[in-house]
């Protein structure tokens, strides 16, 4: 027996211990972490002795609804935003700063430079529109973060949410896919 053998067998011993209805809502909730994801989250339900379905299942969904969240969040934020701003160019329209705005007691703060994933992100969203970036946002930062950076942005909240579970959807069926064909046909388990 190979160490890897022993390593999946050694792990799905120690799921086997964690009673059999609580197990998809642990990758439910592994899921919804970022970097973890639907991805990592159904390799860990499959590599742990769950069915592929049901992995498959519980990771797509934990991470939807983190995702949901996440953009309603997002949107309410922006809302705010958006409103605070109107409410203060409509006050000052008459002329100078309103008497309480804090903007004109402080500087405005630098600018923080951008990460590579982010700057790679925006190219893709130029490039591809918010389809492409949700289905190749994954290759550079979490969904989560995708979705708050296109509702931040003023893409509508449906349009997000769509095109998120398609991503979702995609890139948790082939992580779920592969693993299980490499745990059948490679590794044996």
């Amino acid at each position: 027996m190979s160490g890897i053998e022993q390593l999946i067998i050694n792990f799905q011993e120690l799921v086997a211990q964690v009673p059999e209805l609580v197990r998809p809502f642990i990758i439910m909730l592994a899921g919804a972490i970022p970097f973890v994801e639907g991805e990592g989250a159904s390799l860990i339900g499959v590599a742990g002795g769950l069915h592929p379905v049901v992995a498959w299942l519980a990771a797509a969904s934990g991470n939807f609804l983190c995702v949901l969240v996440v953009v309603a969040v997002t949107s309410r934020a922006r809302s705010a935003v958006v409103d605070r701003r109107a409410s203060l160019v409509a006050a000052t329209a008459g002329g100078g700063a309103p008497p309480n705005d804090p903007s004109s007691l402080h500087e405005a703060p630098a600018a923080v430079p951008e990460s590579k994933g982010r700057q790679r992100f925006k190219r893709w969203l130029v490039r591809f529109g918010v389809p492409g970036a949700s289905i190749l946002g994954p290759l550079a930062i979490p969904t989560q973060i995708t979705s708050a950076i296109l509702v931040a942005g003023g893409t509508p909240r449906r349009w997000v949410l769509l095109w998120q579970a398609v991503a979702i959807v995609i890139w948790t069926t082939v992580a779920t896919v592969s693993i299980w064909a490499a745990l059948t046909y490679v590794v044996g388990v």
